[in-house]
């Protein structure tokens, strides 16, 4: 096992690799780089330009001059000077392949460097953000364990009943309802749209967080995560319910639950003392691959929604923006937590049933 696992550790670079050569290839051939928003902001006579420490008055811009220069179409007024300062600022100032280099050798050492737009570097950025998203998808996969698989279960046991009729049309039904629809109508009916206030639409917790006790601290933080991890949980819920019921019965069905029922064994030392183990296989290890599909799946809608300002919306304002460094870093940070997810499913498989054996199998 330990040579398979230093395997497909091996196998990250050359794959996370060819990612980012793609995407960094694909974005060169996107119009509206951020030189382009700059420009674009300051002919609009924006004031908020500060990533040369002034403003476009400072740069000696004006709206009114109609001169073209440069290689960029429409700059109207904008000295070549400024221009240069900017591209080299940027980094623009050199070939592709050499700017790709330099970016994989910072990568390796995870600097990430600067946000071109915000007085912050990429790695603290990205830390400032992650507590939400974390937060968003491990209490929704939490919370959808914990209903999702009693639930498969007695459905499971109870096969062809009226109640399993009703719950898998609900269930169904709920996972036919698009994640930011359900998340729409929650605001509405319980943050205040048109009905009731109970929960907060804003922030992760609130402004009197720090004058709480550790009690309403908890509560308050939970609270606040209410609704975004119920409207997250939604569609992973449905499904890992009807995978749970759908294990069960294939195992149910096997020759060795027959035996042990011809034995006389009660059908709860059956059920949860041989059918929950292997039943259970796939839905556990594949926890962490779930885990990782909310976090990322539906966080941009949710954040949005609820206002919370997590990793989604810091990679959406990015691509608006072309923050390059952004951009690549997230993608960069998002691949390798995948990649190694992957490997951890494998290891997880392996814990749960020994029998399992990645090593034979790969060699």
């Amino acid at each position: 096992m330990g040579a398979y696992i230093f395997r497909r550790l091996l196998l990250i670079i050359p794959t996370l690799l060819g990612i980012m050569a793609i995407n960094f290839a694909l974005i060169q051939l996107v119009p509206g780089g951020p030189i382009e928003q700059i420009i674009s902001n300051l002919e609009s006579g924006s004031e908020t330009f500060d990533l040369l420490g002034g403003s476009s008055a400072d740069a000696g811009i004006s709206n009114a001059d109609d001169t073209d220069i440069g290689s960029y179409q429409g700059r109207r007024g904008l000295p070549d000077d400024f221009i240069k300062e900017l591209e080299i600022q940027f980094g623009f100032d050199k070939p592709p392949l050499t700017r790709f280099w330099i970016m994989l050798k910072k990568y390796a050492v995870f600097d990430f460097g600067d946000s071109y737009f915000r007085s912050i570097s990429v790695r603290d950025l990205i830390f400032e953000k992650m507590p939400v998203s974390i937060s968003l998808g491990l209490w929704s996969t939490l919370i959808a364990y914990l209903i999702a698989i009693p639930l498969g279960i007695k459905k499971a046991v109870r096969d062809g009943s009226r109640f399993d009729t009703w719950s898998t049309a609900i269930l169904v039904a709920a996972y036919a309802i698009p994640t930011f629809l359900f998340a729409v109508v929650l605001v509405i009916l319980f943050a205040g749209g048109s009905f009731l206030q109970i929960f907060p639409l804003r922030g992760l917790t609130s402004d009197n967080f720090s004058e709480l006790s550790v009690i309403g601290k908890i509560g308050d933080y939970f609270w606040h995560l209410a609704l975004p991890i119920l409207a997250m949980g939604i569609g992973s819920f449905t499904t890992l319910a009807l995978l749970t019921k759908n294990s069960f019965m294939d195992e149910i069905r096997k020759q060795y639950v027959i035996t042990a029922r011809a034995k006389g064994l009660p059908e709860k030392r059956i059920l949860y003392g041989h059918v929950f183990r292997n039943a259970m296989l796939i839905i556990i290890a594949g926890f962490p691959a779930i885990f990782i599909s909310v976090f990322f799946g539906s966080s941009l809608l949710i954040e949005t929604i609820f206002s919370l300002d997590g990793l989604g919306r810091l990679g959406f304002e990015a691509v608006l923006t072309r923050d390059y460094p952004v951009i690549f870093a997230t993608l960069y940070f998002f691949t390798l937590l995948g990649l190694l997810v992957k490997i951890l499913s494998d290891i997880t498989y392996v814990w749960i049933d020994p029998r399992i054996d990645f090593g034979n199998r790969q060699s």
